[in-house]
């Protein structure tokens, strides 16, 4: 458990936060949302005046912790160390995270921490949890490098009655796509760049209305606030322009869904350890390890990173979804596809995990991909022959789970995520799980995806 900051480092929070709220007031901010991700992989937030962020950054802002149980319906459930009406936590925002938000005039954004009354780290927050996750590699020397990917499609704001309507016509990957939103995607590119994230790429996806964008690397908790700034604001300006965003799994049954696929690299002392080993495909022995953990702990992983039934409808064969627990360089089919990087790039390596998306907690995904990583280099593990081609013709590949309570049984069955997360959290996810299997007990494909679509 993370130590708990000390009164003195909480007065000096706020004497920082008081020069921070002058300055956003001086740009014109005048309101700032705090947000957190609960199990579900709702954002949910609180706002308050930029006046007051002083004081939240003191004593912090109340919020109940049976949101760690709710549902994506917003309906809840218990599980055996969180749930029902009682307690409290405090919020505390992280101000080297505070951004004044180009996509929504007026306001600020940070990303909290949640403590209990007493100061004593919430043993449910997930991003505490990805932060001691990433705490436990450094102790080994070892530095994680994380970037999401972002998918949504796009389709005319009026959500309501049969059909989506989409507001472009162009072809997969096509320039049509950019032309005909040229002013939506340049009006997301500038505020994303006012907000100081470094955009790697944007461009067309394959379904109608796709788009993906692709961030610069960050540390474990970083790369997560980066998929809560980067999904919100491709939200803000949506909105602006008429627009609606869907971030599920599934827009539309049988077609490709949105994935939330992470990239990582392992690095030591600056150096990158994908590349310039004796391994395959140029990784060290400690990047080899780590991705094999990664690679074993995938069936169990998913309830972390696919955790919707949703989830299950995206993760078909040959739709580049990753639905194999195999690896493979360059392979897009695979669940772990390795990104070699260009020879003269120390940078580039990384190895992208596909099966992932975004109805998962980002939080929790960074650091349970860590404690998986971390498992196999403890055990030394080795990675299987690499698998080149569709692995759905390949000879025993074993796919991953085809449903939520195949990938709980998984997930209730690891021990070293058990471990990690710890029973409070862990408890949670799990108790999350069962009640969203149960609240789609007998649903079709239709009433999943409808009921999702939006809520993410």
């Amino acid at each position: 458990m993370s130590a708990a900051p000390s009164p003195a480092d909480r007065e000096r929070a706020r004497e920082r936060a008081r020069q921070e709220a002058g300055e956003l007031s001086a740009e014109g901010v005048r309101r700032i949302a705090l947000t957190w991700v609960d199990n579900a992989g709702i954002t949910r937030s609180k706002a308050l005046p930029t006046g007051r962020l002083a004081r939240a950054a003191r004593w912090g802002v109340g919020m109940s912790p049976v949101f760690d149980v709710y549902l994506v319906d917003d309906s809840a459930t218990t599980s055996p160390h969180i749930g029902g009406p009682d307690g409290d936590l405090r919020l505390f925002p992280d101000l080297d995270r505070l951004t004044s938000l180009s996509g929504q005039p007026g306001w600020a954004w940070a990303p909290v921490d949640r403590y209990d009354q007493e100061g004593v780290p919430h043993p449910g927050c997930q991003r505490l949890f990805a932060r001691r996750m990433a705490r436990r590699a450094a102790d080994r020397g070892l530095e994680l490098r994380m970037g999401f990917e972002t998918e949504w499609v796009v389709t005319r704001g009026d959500t309501a009655g049969a059909g989506l309507r989409y507001p472009t016509g162009g072809p997969a990957y096509g320039m049509t796509r950019l032309v005909e939103l040229s002013e939506y995607v340049g009006d997301l590119l500038d505020a994303l760049v006012a907000q100081r994230v470094e955009v790697l790429q944007i461009h067309p996806e394959y379904a109608p209305g796709q788009f993906e964008v692709s961030v610069s690397p960050a540390d474990p908790v970083g790369a997560a606030d980066l998929a809560v700034l980067v999904r919100e604001t491709v939200r803000a300006v949506s909105v602006r322009h008429g627009l609606a965003t869907s971030f599920a799994p599934t827009v539309e049954p049988g077609t490709v869904g949105n994935g939330g696929h992470l990239h990582l690299s392992v690095w030591r002392d600056g150096i990158n350890l994908c590349r310039d080993g004796d391994g395959p495909c140029g990784m060290s022995s400690v990047a080899e390890g780590f991705l094999a953990g990664v690679l074993r702990a995938l069936p169990a992983l998913l309830a972390i990173g696919a955790p919707s039934p949703a989830s299950y409808l995206r993760l078909e064969p040959s739709r580049w979804a990753g639905v194999f627990q195999c690896w493979g360089p360059e392979n897009r089919e695979a669940a772990i596809r390795f990104v070699p990087g260009a020879p003269d790039d120390p940078a580039g390596a990384n190895a992208e995990v596909k099966c992932f998306d975004s109805a998962g907690n980002p939080y929790l995904v960074t650091g349970a991909v860590i404690a998986a990583g971390l498992d196999g280099v403890d055990a030394g593990l080795a990675l299987p022959p690499p698998v080149t081609g569709d692995p759905v013709h390949a000879e025993r590949v074993p796919r991953l789970p085809m449903s939520l309570p195949e990938a709980l049984r998984h997930f209730e069955e690891s021990d070293v995520l058990r471990e990690a997360l710890g029973e409070a959290l862990f408890g949670a996810v799990a108790a999350v799980r069962r009640a969203e299997v149960a609240l789609f007990a007998g649903a079709g494909p239709e009433h999943i995806a409808a009921a999702t679509r939006w809520r993410y």
